[in-house]
């Protein structure tokens, strides 16, 4: 595997053939001079500072020597959202952040799931979906953060390419990708998205109704873009008031997305309400059952069920099995014919 690192000090390319060793060849050189990029390199490493204007308009002018790289690792000091947004925007296929352990660097370059992007019909694979979908996350979440406007088209065709990919080559399939690729926020909305895609398609909705399912999905947590991250990425259990700033994220979600053109009103009510529950005990409206549309129905059930499945830094993810129990256990909070038929998803689809 031939491999290119570039980066804005000599210590970092020291630092990444010590970590690389010599099981690859590698050949390097340092932003802003002159790049002999291997016209069929593999992968590209990327160690800059993002904060340097200078830097990215670099980046920008070398990207096109990268064009064929299968993978484009960058990795970054700053563990924020603006700086990972800023890196998939520059072509990123994966972001990392300093330290960066061998073990860490090798898997994201020896794994079999991150050497194709795209499968040889040029269609989009589960590792492109999901990668095509955090980028458009993080790029929504940095819009929000400087009071930008977000990109509705480029979220819907993230979230469209998730659909292909849930419909070609199941649930299981997107789950172990973004589980193992992909955390946190990120890691959540794309599970969500990918399961209420394969909620959908087992009811048999209509495709409008499937891209209004996959277009609130990946919309319904943005109003977390305004929670602090000391508490959104906490490695441990929440303390009663971070759960109820947590809380805050529906209603915050709603007033973003309601001066957004291109967002629908299901779309609006979805991202508000997917936290209620039949039986008034949700929030922030405390709504009951004739005030829950079927859409918040069916996107409540899957972000439940992501949430039980997904890996946190305090627990490992939960067996589908298990979590579906739980599900089923929610007496008057969700629709007993829904989860009943949501069965099959949860275990086998």
């Amino acid at each position: 595997m031939l491999l290119h690192v570039v980066a804005d000090q000599p210590d970092r390319i020291s630092t990444l053939r010590m970590l690389l060793g010599a099981k690859f060849s590698v050949s390097s050189s340092l932003l802003r001079k002159e790049h002999n990029v291997p016209k069929n390199c593999d992968a590209a490493i990327v160690s800059v500072d993002l904060r340097n204007a200078d830097n990215i308009v670099a980046l920008k002018e070398l990207a096109a020597k990268f064009k064929g790289a299968k993978r484009k690792i960058f990795i970054l000091d700053q563990k924020a959202r603006l700086f990972a947004a800023q890196a998939y925007a520059l072509g990123a296929t994966h972001v990392l952040f300093n330290p960066v352990t061998a073990r860490s660097l090798l898997a994201v370059l020896i794994d079999p799931s991150s050497i194709e992007l795209t499968d040889d019909t040029g269609g989009q694979g589960a590792r492109g979906a999901a990668s095509a979908g955090a980028a458009s996350l993080a790029l929504m979440f940095a819009a929000v953060l400087h009071g930008q406007p977000i990109d509705v088209a480029d979220a819907k065709s993230a979230a469209c390419k998730i659909s292909n990919c849930v419909a070609e080559e199941g649930l299981s399939e997107w789950l172990e990708v973004v589980r193992r690729h992909h955390e946190g926020t990120y890691q959540h909305c794309l599970l969500v998205t990918g399961t209420a895609v394969a909620f959908g398609l087992s009811l048999g909705l209509a495709e409008a109704d499937i891209e209004r399912l996959y277009s609130a999905a990946m919309f319904h947590d943005i109003g977390k873009a305004k929670i602090p991250l000391a508490v959104l990425d906490k490695p441990s259990r929440l303390e009663p008031g971070e759960r109820a700033l947590i809380e805050t994220h529906p209603a915050a979600g709603h007033t973003i997305l309601k001066r957004t053109r291109g967002i629908s009103a299901e779309i609006l009510h979805a991202v508000r309400h997917h936290h209620e529950y039949l039986d008034g005990s949700g929030y922030p409206d405390a709504l009951c059952a004739e005030s829950i549309s079927d859409l918040v129905r069916i996107l409540t059930i899957a972000d439940i069920f992501a949430a039980l499945i997904e890996f946190r830094q305090y627990r490992p993810a939960m067996p589908r099995a298990q979590a579906y129990e739980i599900l089923g256990g929610m007496h008057g909070k969700l629709e007993a014919p829904l989860v009943k038929a949501f069965r099959e998803v949860a275990l086998n689809r």
